[in-house]
């Protein structure tokens, strides 16, 4: 069946577009856009090309503003698969099918994931990291993180910020604080700050937009938001202020799992919420935890359809680990195989997003964060908390510092490309 793309001039009509389109009974679906048709980190809808004309027409009635409808050629690679065939029939239809810029339906996803054939396992991984090479290139984002608040008014069973850890030194930087770590980064060329906290509401809307204005104009760099579900107002709010990522993580697309890492929160108010951030305009980013209890591979599946569906341009996955003084804390921690596999699945399937590997997987596994960038992700994240506080940021305990020498020495290493505002401390 073939299909046409259409790019739409910003996100709140993207989202109109599918609106209104889906309510006329047309099917769409949302993929990142591909950097042929505009610009990456962006999102496109998808619809059958026998039904172009028909979309132009509501569109044009709904007053859904489009740079262009193209006919959308899907993404195709060859020689994902070792040539020995050393893998199952239906792994490797699989593939192939993949190859083909096919789609794959939830259950074939499920059956990449299930896999314990050493065999396939390893042509999984080495799957993604060439689809990682022929989608996103060699090149390895690096951005610095501030963990600026470890209070959190949430009490999520796996976390080590809820609310109920009264054993956690809980602590809070000023805003002055924020911006001082923030300009001490961009002096080592990073132009990516993450600013990342528990659900904490002494910063008000106000202490946010004081924090971003300062960013921006003592550093200029770009500004990614992991402060967890806020009204729709203060997003708007923050998002004219300068920040332009925001990362809001599902940890389960399974509504049981959810509830069950979640117990007070709300599924449809955390998928609202996302879809608020892609409305205002923001680089969307979410993911999940790979290990929690009850979660099974089909689980895992659905959230890898989540992220495709919502055309989630980050991704971040990475395994549970479990913090001391909450509900999971005697629990036995993800698996790395299964987060790796979830890692090349999501590049496999998503192809052009940003995909890190994570302080978890490093955490987890001394050469975590190296087998992470061997399946398929293309982004470390760096510790720049200042050492007072680090300690005391036990979303789970004895989580690693990855330090931009670490990042830098392993980019180096693999033989993979540093971006070109990092600064070489070495």
């Amino acid at each position: 069946m073939s299909e046409h793309i259409i790019v739409c001039s910003t996100t709140s009509h993207m989202l109109k577009g599918e609106k209104v389109l889906r309510t006329a009974g047309i099917p769409v679906r949302l993929i990142p856009t591909p950097k042929k048709y505009g610009r990456l980190c962006t999102t496109a809808i998808v619809i059958p090309s026998e039904m172009k004309q028909e979309a132009e027409a509501i569109l044009s009635s709904e007053k859904v503003q489009y740079t262009g409808i193209y006919e959308f050629e899907p993404f195709k690679v060859e020689n994902l698969l070792p040539e020995d065939g050393r893998v199952g029939e239906d792994f490797a239809g699989l593939i192939k099918k993949i190859e083909a810029g096919q789609d794959l339906s939830l259950k074939e996803i499920e059956r990449l994931l299930a896999s314990e054939n050493p065999l396939e396992v390893e042509a999984l991984l080495a799957a993604g990291d060439k689809m990682r090479q022929k989608t996103v290139g060699d090149v390895v984002d690096i951005r610095g993180g501030i963990e600026f608040s470890n209070y959190c008014r949430k009490n999520c069973n796996y976390c080590g910020l809820r609310r109920a850890n009264t054993s956690l030194l809980r602590y809070r930087m000023t805003p002055e604080e924020i911006i001082k770590a923030a300009v001490e980064m961009r002096k080592l060329g990073l132009s990516t700050v993450i600013l990342q906290s528990g659900e904490d509401p002494w910063y008000t809307e106000e202490k946010m937009v004081e924090i971003l204005r300062g960013i921006k104009s003592e550093t200029g760099m770009r500004i990614t938001m992991s402060i967890g579900e806020r009204p729709r107002h203060e997003l708007e709010a923050f998002r004219k202020a300068g920040a332009n990522n925001y990362l809001l993580r599902i940890e389960s697309a399974n509504r049981e799992v959810f509830k069950l890492a979640h117990p007070d929160d709300d599924y449809d108010v955390r998928v609202k919420n996302i879809r608020d951030l892609k409305e205002l305009g923001y680089v969307t980013g979410s993911g999940c935890i790979v290990g929690l209890p009850g979660q099974r591979p089909e689980h895992l599946a659905e959230d890898i359809v989540f992220l495709r569906d919502m055309g989630i341009n980050m991704v971040g996955l990475g395994p549970f680990l479990p913090a001391r003084n909450t509900p999971f804390e005697n629990l036995p921690p993800g698996d790395l195989l299964m987060s790796l596999k979830m890692v090349a699945v999501a590049r496999l399937v998503l192809k052009h997003v940003f995909i890190p590997s994570t302080t978890a997987m490093a955490t987890l596994s001394p050469d975590g964060l190296k087998r992470g960038l061997l399946s398929g992700a293309n982004v470390i994240m760096v510790n720049f908390t200042p050492t007072a506080f680090r300690k005391s940021y036990e979303i789970y305990s004895n989580k690693a510092v990855v330090t931009l020498q670490w990042a830098v020495d392993l980019v180096k290493s693999l033989g993979r490309k540093l971006p070109p505002y990092i600064k070489e401390t070495a």
